[in-house]
């Protein structure tokens, strides 16, 4: 059966993969961007900024919600300002619940909705230069986790909390062998995930699939978070 789904950030990294996937298994895609798109080019987009947020024109019923923007602010602690701390959480958190507030009266007309956040293994495994993205981040898997006891049991919310992804975000922390080389070694897996692997677990929490899973927070990083290798 069709379903309608909502993916803001749906034309770059993650959320492009996503949005092909669900398309390739002929799902209503709704995507936004933050700059304005062509309506010929790149059809059922609206334009959304989550650091100036806009009215979103929404289907009757919503079947799910990916919220894909993010942010990568690497630094000393003593480097951050408030700024930089305000600014990930506007676009982290405050972003994600304007648009699951926009989303929610379609959300519960749905026979059994879906929502995905997204959050960083940071949160779990402490990791220094992230204070500002792990303060967010954690924000997240609290509003996930509240959320999920609030809607149940007609709209399930769960969280994906990757490590380091091959995306556009993450292009400055990638873009020698030499790096990718270390940042795939502090990996058990010794690897760099890539984001058709985070869109399809994305998919597949978006389903009826996975029906039985909600308030829970999954984490395709590597094995960095629970393992260790000596």
């Amino acid at each position: 059966m069709n379903q309608n789904y909502l993916i803001i950030g749906g034309l770059s990294g993650i959320g492009a993969h996503l949005t092909a996937e669900l398309r390739e298994q002929n799902h209503h895609v709704l995507t936004t961007s933050r700059t304005p798109q062509n309506s010929d080019t790149t059809p059922h987009c609206q334009t959304y900024d989550a650091l100036n947020p806009t009215l979103l024109e929404l289907p009757e019923t919503l079947d799910g919600l990916v919220y894909c923007p993010g942010t990568i602010q690497l630094k000393p602690f003593n480097r951050f300002v408030a700024d930089d701390f305000r600014k990930d959480f506007e676009i982290n958190v405050l972003g994600a619940v304007d648009v699951i507030q926009q989303a929610l009266p379609s959300l519960q007309k749905s026979a059994q909705a879906s929502i995905v956040l997204f959050s960083t293994v940071a949160v779990d495994t402490g990791m220094p230069f992230h204070s500002s993205i792990s303060a967010s981040k954690g924000a997240i898997e609290g509003l996930a986790k509240s959320l999920a006891a609030e809607f149940a049991p007609h709209i399930r919310v769960n969280i994906i909390a990757p490590s380091l992804t091959r995306t556009h975000l993450s292009e400055y922390l990638l873009n020698s062998p030499a790096k990718e080389k270390v940042a795939a070694g502090r990996h058990p897996l010794q690897r760099i995930g890539e984001p058709t692997e985070v869109a399809s677990l994305a998919s597949f929490l978006l389903s009826k699939k996975t029906a039985s899973i909600s308030g829970q927070i999954i984490r395709p990083d590597g094995g960095l978070s629970n393992l260790k290798l000596f």
